[in-house]
């Protein structure tokens, strides 16, 4: 480790801990000697100089928290002496000037993707099976059941749990403690894959809890959603089951559909349960159509495309304190080398902006896009106040146990993940990116929640930053899990695709990572990298019900 301890931006009166350190430790920073009066864990931060009480705390250049009560310099920042404080926005003079990285080696690069008819390419191929109401789950389930392990698509772990280990023992007369102690892991499984359609890269089977009941603005949401989905560049063709009473009838799906792709043209299956003779017969037509349409979809096959056809949702969830420091500002360089090759970058979790929307609103490339996007904050402020769930409880045990106690500061870092290009549009919930450059997407905080809204918005792939480990994938959309820290990727390395820790460690730079991470995307949408969160078939979708989710 090149250094102890990090100061992230010049204007900045709090220092970040590289390493645990005791009370008592003397720390040299810039030619200043500083005693440390506490305990400072690792990722953490402590006093540059003397706050009082009600002083600006800064951090990443912005205020991400106010002094409770006197602050020695030394102490350690926490919960007990910082609340959350943000500066305030307006829309402004903007500035879109930017240094644009060098991105003459990836020019000519392409990447082997699926071509479709709306001109969108695909870093996957897949046939979606989907309900339009909650009542259509379990027959999703039989269907699920019955197909994906006879074609070829059971989840690709690399253990199973042998119950009957445990069965075996039970009625042999073991105690509880003997049964807890009991191996039930095999592992090292010579995993095959016979598949009947090679060029299909699996069958995805989507349940939700929607489509009935609730407010109609939800139905509506939920519709545009599926078709963000159904339209989806991954996706060759989908089957649609419908009950038949529920408030998301297939013409607001249909709608939905024509909105975003006026000439849509994939294979395209609706049942309607009400009108079948029997569940028997329901479920049989959904195999027997979903079968044919994965014939019709086995025809595609990958052909060359620029990279200017890749869409990035940049992701970020069980973050820490070097979140901001680490793979954030890594991934932002990723989306700052996408941008200069004229492909897309979707940055989303509006709640974890909060901060610093005058830095956003100054990238903003229009008027009209800076005050959308203030509109959309403010909205989304007052209504979490109005319900007694400020911004400012944003921040989960886990964030604040890892150096992140105020939602300005874990937003302050969660932007890194946009880097530094101008913003040239600004989506809400839904809406789809259709403009090169860096788009922010309203979505909540919430991880699942979020990456649902990415891929309904059109990211063909979605990188996932997280400090703390967390499984979460999607879908349709492949989703690399990059760590924040070196111990989080060799603890988890069945989930880590790619670890920032090195940045820390000083074996790499941001720019380096960042590069190496560009690499990996290419090798991904090429088919020729398979991620964890795939191979471990963590297919996460959570509809937004538009409430207020942080």
């Amino acid at each position: 480790m090149k250094s102890k301890v990090l100061k992230v931006h010049p204007s900045d009166d709090v220092i970040v801990a590289l390493r645990d350190f005791s009370a008592g430790d003397e720390v040299r920073f810039n030619d200043r000697l500083f005693q440390l009066l506490e305990p400072i864990p690792v990722k953490h931060k402590f006093a540059e100089r003397d706050f009082a009480v009600g002083d600006i705390i800064t951090m990443y250049g912005v205020t991400v928290g106010k002094a409770l009560r006197p602050i020695p310099k030394g102490s350690r920042i926490s919960t007990e002496n910082v609340s959350h404080a943000s500066g305030e926005y307006q829309i402004g003079k903007r500035q879109t000037e930017w240094q644009i990285p060098d991105v003459s080696k990836w020019v000519d690069r392409k990447f082997n993707g699926f071509h479709r008819a709306d001109g969108r390419v695909g870093t996957r191929n897949y046939w979606l099976v989907v309900p339009l109401v909650f009542c259509e789950n379990r027959n999703i389930k039989v269907i699920q059941e019955a197909m994906l392990g006879q074609l070829g698509y059971a989840s690709e772990r690399d253990f199973s749990v042998h119950i009957n280990c445990l069965i075996e023992r039970y009625q042999k007369g073991a105690t509880a403690e003997e049964i807890l102690q009991t191996d039930i892991l095999q592992t090292g499984l010579d995993i095959q894959r016979n598949r009947l359609f090679p060029n299909v890269d699996g069958i995805k089977f989507l349940t939700h809890h929607g489509g009935c009941g609730g407010i109609r603005q939800d139905t509506e949401a939920l519709c545009r959603l599926l078709a963000g989905y159904i339209t989806h560049p991954n996706v060759a063709g989908a089957t649609v089951l419908s009950l038949g009473c529920q408030h998301a009838q297939f013409m607001l799906l249909e709608a939905a559909i024509q909105d975003i792709d006026p000439n849509f043209n994939k294979p395209f299956f609706v049942l309607e349960q009400q009108k079948s003779k029997s569940e028997r017969d329901f479920i049989a037509e959904a195999v027997k159509k979903t079968f044919v349409g994965l014939i019709e979809a086995n025809k595609i096959e990958r052909q060359p495309a620029p990279l200017s056809q890749l869409t990035l949702g940049l992701e970020c969830g069980g973050s820490d304190g070097f979140s901001g420091i680490s793979a954030n500002p890594a991934l932002g360089y990723t989306a700052d080398l996408l941008a200069a090759l004229e492909a897309k970058a979707i940055l989303s979790e509006f709640p974890e902006l909060n901060g610093v929307e005058q830095e956003l609103i100054n990238r903003c490339t229009t008027d009209a896009h800076a005050e959308k996007f203030a509109h959309i904050m403010r909205t989304y402020a007052q209504r979490a106040e109005e319900v007694g769930s400020g911004f400012d409880m944003n921040p989960s045990p886990g964030n604040i146990r890892d150096g992140l106690i105020t939602d300005a500061m874990k937003s302050a870092g969660a932007a890194k993940k946009g880097g530094t290009s101008p913003i040239t549009d600004v989506l809400d919930y839904t809406e789809q990116a259709t403009r090169s450059g860096l788009n922010l997407l309203c979505t909540p905080g919430n991880d699942v929640e979020s990456t649902t809204g990415l891929a309904g918005s059109g990211a063909n792939l979605i990188v996932f930053t997280t400090g703390l480990g967390t499984p979460t994938g999607n879908p349709i959309v492949p989703t690399i899990k990059m760590s924040t820290n070196t111990s989080l990727y060799e603890r988890m390395p069945d989930i880590i695709d790619i670890n920032a820790g090195t940045i820390i460690s000083g074996e790499d730079t941001i720019e380096t990572k960042g590069e190496a991470l560009l690499e990996l995307l290419i090798q991904v949408a090429n088919g020729t990298y398979l991620t964890h969160a795939e191979r471990l078939g963590q297919d996460d979708f959570i509809p937004w019900k538009r409430g207020v989710s942080l």
